[in-house]
C-alpha cells in the first residue's frame, strides 16, 4: 500500500511539472521588440523614433479595443529606454542587469497598476509618494496604469498635478479601451496614441508563424475562421487557437474549427443564395429549419446572410475585392457566384435582410420573420425577370411603332379623325333654316361642361402631320345616322342626363351628304356648344361611327324657341326686371342701400 501510495504521488508530481511548464501563445508569443508587434507598425515606428531622438515625454495614452498591444508596447517601450546598450535598430540589447531583471518579472523600474481593481483615491496618493523615489537602476521609473477609465473623480483630480510635473525620472503610460471616460484635463496632459483593431490578415500571418513554430499543420481556411472570431484581438485570436489545437491536436481543418467554435457554414449561405436565385422559396425554407437544428441562433444567422451578400457585392468588381477577408478556397467559390448574382440582386436582398435583422428582435414570431425574409429573397429574381419581360415588351411596341410609322388601327382612326375635325366652323356660313322632327329638350351649360371632361377622356389628342392622315369618306345612310347618334347620347348619359336626352329627343338631319344639323333652344346653348368644344367632339365621334372624316356638325338655334310655351333662360337682369314688377317697393330698397346690378 505504500508503494502505491508513493507511485500516486509520484505521478501527481510528474503531472503538475508537465502543466506548470505549459504557457499559453497569448504569453509565450508577446512580442519583445518594436519590430514585432502586430498590426501597429505607425505606432511602434513612432515610439522608437522618440526613443533614438531624446524626446521622451512624460506621459502617454493608449487607447484602443481589447487585445491590440496597448500594454506590450507600454513594456516595450519600458524596457527599451532603460537598456543599458541598445542594438542598431534600437531595440533593447536582452543581456543587459535590466533586460534580464525585466525578462524575469524582477524589475523595479517597471510599476504596473491596474485601476480597474484600485481605483480609489488613496491608491493614487500611495502612488504619488513611490514617484518621488528614483529608480535604483536604468535612468526612468515607467508606471503603466491599466484600464485608467476605472478611476474615481477623486482619483483622476488627485493625479492631475504629478501627471504635469513628474519628476525628471518618472514616466507614466496610460492604457484604456474607453476614452470617452477619462476627463479632459487628463487627456491634455497626454500624447494619445489610437490602436487599430488587428486585420484578419496579420493575425492570419502571426498565427500561421506560431502554428509552424509549434509543428503544427493547418488548413488556411481554419485560420481564418479563427481570426474573424477573434474580432479584430489578437489576444483572442492566440486564445481560440490554443481553444483549437486542445480540440483537433496537431492537425487543425476547416470542418473541426467550425464544429468546435459553433460557427455556421459557408457552404449553407452559398446553397441558400443557389435557391434565391432559382426563385426556390422551399429549399431555402429547409435549410434554414436544419440549422436551426443543429443549435444556430436564427438572429445570428440572417447576420451572417447579411453579411454573405456584403461579400459577394464587394466580388462583383476588381476595386473592392480586396474587402474580402476569407481564405483563399472560399474566396474562389464567393468569386464564381458573384459572377451569376446581379447588383440589383444584391442590393434588394441586403436591403431586404438589414430590415429582417433590425425587426427581429421585436417581431411576435421571430421563426416566421425570418421565414418570410427568405420567401423575399426567393423572389427579387422572378419579380426582376417580369420588370425585364414587360420593358422588353414596351421597347419592342415602340420599336415597330417607329419602323413601321402606325399605331394600332383604334388608335390610328381616332387620331385621323381628330386631327380632321379641327376645322373651324364659321355658323354664319351656313344656312340657318331647316326642318326640324323633333324639339330638343333644353340642355344646361354646366352638362355640357361635364360632357367636354368626359369626351375628352375617352378622345386622346395626339398631333399628327397632315400628309400621313388618310381620308376616309364612306356612305352611311339615315338609319345608320340615328344609330350612332343614339349611341353617342347612351355613352354619356351617366355624364348628364338631360343632355342625353336632348340627344335622343332631336332628330339629326344630314344636309349636303356631309353636314349634321343638331337644333338648340337658344343662342346661349349654341354658344356654349361652340365655345366649349362639345359640338367638335360629337363631330369627332360621328366621324369614327360612321367612318366619314369629312362630316360637320352644324349647331342650329330652333325658330320655334320663341313660342310662348317655350321654355325660356333668364338672365341676372330678366330676374330683377321681373321682381320689380312684381313689387313695386323693390325700386326702393335697391336705391336706399345702393343695390345695382353689375352690367
Amino acid at each position: 500500500m505504500q508503494f502505491l501510495s508513493n507511485f500516486v504521488d509520484f505521478q501527481l508530481f510528474f503531472y503538475l511539472c508537465v502543466m506548470e511548464h505549459f504557457i499559453v501563445s497569448a504569453r509565450k508569443y508577446r512580442p519583445l521588440t518594436f519590430a514585432s508587434v502586430v498590426g501597429q507598425s505607425s505606432i511602434a515606428q513612432t515610439l522608437k523614433n522618440a526613443i533614438d531622438r531624446k524626446q521622451l515625454a512624460h506621459a502617454y495614452l493608449f487607447c484602443g479595443p481589447r487585445g491590440v498591444g496597448k500594454t506590450t508596447c507600454a513594456r516595450i517601450f519600458a524596457k527599451t529606454i532603460n537598456c543599458f546598450s541598445p542594438d542598431a535598430n534600437s531595440d533593447a540589447c536582452g543581456q543587459c542587469e535590466s533586460c534580464k531583471a525585466f525578462a524575469e518579472n524582477r524589475s523595479y523600474n517597471i510599476h504596473e497598476l491596474d485601476a480597474a481593481s484600485k481605483n480609489s483615491v488613496d491608491e493614487i496618493r500611495n502612488l504619488i509618494e513611490q514617484v518621488r523615489v528614483p529608480p535604483q537602476i536604468g535612468k526612468y521609473s515607467v508606471y503603466i496604469i491599466d484600464e485608467v477609465h476605472m478611476l474615481s473623480q477623486a482619483a483622476f483630480n488627485a493625479f492631475l498635478k504629478t501627471l504635469e510635473e513628474p519628476p525628471a525620472h518618472a514616466v507614466f503610460i496610460l492604457a484604456t479601451t474607453e476614452k470617452h471616460k477619462i476627463i479632459p484635463t487628463i487627456l491634455s496632459r497626454c500624447q494619445i496614441y489610437d490602436f487599430n483593431r488587428i486585420s484578419i490578415e496579420d493575425a492570419v500571418a502571426y498565427i500561421e508563424k506560431i502554428a509552424k513554430n509549434e509543428n503544427i499543420d493547418y488548413e488556411s481556411e481554419a485560420l481564418h475562421i479563427i481570426a474573424q472570431k477573434a474580432d479584430g484581438s489578437m489576444r483572442d485570436a492566440l486564445s481560440i487557437f490554443d481553444q483549437v489545437v486542445s480540440f483537433c491536436g496537431k492537425s487543425i481543418t476547416y470542418t473541426k474549427v467550425i464544429e468546435n467554435l459553433n460557427v455556421l457554414d459557408y457552404e449553407y449561405y452559398f446553397r441558400l443564395t443557389n435557391a434565391f436565385i432559382d426563385g426556390d422559396y422551399c429549399t431555402a425554407l429547409v435549410i434554414f429549419d436544419e440549422i436551426l437544428a443543429k443549435g444556430f441562433d436564427a438572429q445570428y444567422f440572417i447576420r451572417g446572410l447579411n453579411s454573405h451578400f456584403r461579400d459577394l457585392l464587394v466580388c462583383k468588381d476588381t476595386h473592392t475585392i480586396s474587402l474580402l477577408e476569407v481564405g483563399a478556397a472560399i474566396a474562389e467559390s464567393y468569386k464564381k457566384q458573384a459572377g451569376i448574382c446581379s447588383v440589383n440582386f444584391l442590393f434588394k436582398a441586403l436591403d431586404i435582410t438589414s430590415a429582417c435583422d433590425t425587426g427581429y428582435k421585436t417581431s411576435s414570431n421571430q421563426r416566421l420573420h425570418i421565414e418570410l425574409a427568405l420567401c423575399k429573397l426567393s423572389n427579387i429574381t422572378s419579380a426582376h425577370k417580369t420588370e425585364q419581360q414587360s420593358v422588353k415588351i414596351i421597347e419592342t411596341s415602340e420599336k415597330t411603332k417607329k419602323e413601321t410609322g402606325k399605331q394600332q388601327p383604334e388608335q390610328a382612326n381616332t387620331d385621323k379623325i381628330e386631327k380632321k375635325t379641327q376645322i373651324n366652323i364659321n355658323p354664319d356660313e351656313i344656312k340657318e333654316k331647316t326642318t326640324v322632327a323633333a324639339r330638343p329638350e333644353t340642355v344646361s351649360i354646366k352638362g355640357f361642361s361635364s360632357l367636354t371632361e368626359s369626351i375628352t377622356v375617352e378622345t386622346k389628342d395626339i398631333k399628327r402631320e397632315e400628309n400621313d392622315i388618310l381620308q376616309i369618306n364612306e356612305h352611311f345612310t339615315e338609319e345608320q345616322l340615328l344609330t350612332a347618334w343614339k349611341n353617342c347620347a347612351d355613352k354619356y348619359v351617366k355624364v348628364n342626363t338631360r343632355f342625353a336626352s336632348a340627344m335622343m329627343a332631336a332628330k339629326p338631319v344630314c344636309e349636303n351628304g356631309n353636314i349634321i344639323v343638331f337644333n338648340v333652344l337658344n343662342t346661349v346653348q349654341k354658344n356654349a356648344l361652340e365655345e366649349k368644344g362639345i359640338a367638335k367632339k360629337i363631330c369627332s365621334y360621328l366621324q369614327q361611327e360612321l367612318k366619314n372624316t369629312s362630316l360637320k356638325l352644324d349647331v342650329r338655334v330652333d325658330q320655334s324657341g320663341d313660342q310662348i310655351d317655350a321654355p325660356k333662360l333668364y338672365t341676372d337682369s330678366d330676374k330683377e326686371k321681373y321682381m320689380r314688377e312684381k313689387n313695386p317697393e323693390l325700386a326702393n330698397f335697391q336705391a336706399t342701400f345702393e343695390l345695382y346690378d353689375n352690367k
